[in-house]
């Protein structure tokens, strides 16, 4: 099945060089989790500040447990400090 991945701010340069728009479409196993798409682009866990599927934020406890499925858009920031 077909979703939607987005990196935001740093974690564009885990997308591949050919990613346009800070996204790609990614062809996942059926039932895939969040945790599982995550992994695909290795990004190490203290970077997954923020995940959100379809505009929800989804905690890392729920991430492993957390099924993807057609069409979802899995969109992810690191933590950002402003002032």
């Amino acid at each position: 099945m077909k979703i939607t991945v987005k990196l935001f701010a740093t974690l564009e340069k885990y997308l591949p060089a050919d990613a346009g728009n800070h996204q790609v479409t990614l062809e996942v196993p059926p039932a895939a989790s969040v945790q599982t798409c995550l992994d695909h682009f290795q990004i190490p866990e203290k970077l997954r500040h923020l995940v959100l599927v379809n505009g929800v934020y989804i905690p890392p406890d729920q991430r492993m447990t957390t099924e993807l499925r057609e069409g979802d858009i899995v969109a992810v920031w690191p933590e950002i400090a402003g002032g």
